[in-house]
């Protein structure tokens, strides 16, 4: 995985987690015990896109005070099946959701990663602070995605909801690949 894309997963939380944190005025608290959606995921047999889910569902519950998981799964093939999450998770006073999709593609994963949020704060604001030189696509009155080019696989979704703004940041990578297994060698 480029340093981009890995920048990109990153960007793509941590944005979230300063308006979770910073919207309360408290700092995060580290997140208490196991990350549930990697148990959930080992303990239903998903081997090949493991990495990638304990990637893009720690940093999604990074931070969190507490969360939960509802998965579902490929009942009869779960290791080359895809793998769905949907994850509450509780921030200091602050609740929101994220997603983590995981399918097995060949000598990769495919992923997909949402955080969904409520900021009391208004849609036009969070663009002018948060998303400047993003590209911007308004997809109905209310409803406007921002995308850059140097990070394709990452977008981010402001839906006017007054008196705040429902925040979706979505993150697609196709041929994910674990940037911490061995390499083959080349010949």
């Amino acid at each position: 995985m480029s340093t981009c894309l890995r920048r990109g997963i990153w960007a793509f939380f941590a944005a979230g987690l300063a308006l979770a944190a910073g919207a309360q005025g408290v700092p995060a608290a580290s997140p208490p015990g196991p990350n549930l959606v990697v148990e959930a995921a080992r303990s239903l047999g998903v081997v090949n896109c493991l990495p990638a889910i304990n990637r893009l569902s720690s940093l999604a519950v990074a931070g969190s005070r507490s969360h939960d998981v509802l998965v579902d799964w490929d009942k009869v093939q779960p290791d080359s099946g895809p793998f769905f999450s949907l994850i509450g998770i509780n921030f200091a006073g602050q609740s929101l959701a994220a997603t983590v999709t995981a399918v097995p593609q060949g000598n990769g994963c495919t992923v997909s990663a949402e955080r969904i949020s409520v900021a009391p704060y208004t849609c036009q604001s969070i663009a002018d602070v948060e998303l400047r030189g993003y590209s911007m696509t308004r997809l109905l009155p209310t409803f406007t995605v921002y995308t850059q080019v140097q990070d394709p696989g990452s977008s981010v979704s402001l839906i006017d909801s007054p008196p705040g703004c429902l925040v979706i940041r979505r993150y697609v990578n196709y041929g994910w690949k674990d940037p911490g297994a061995p390499r083959a060698p080349v010949r």
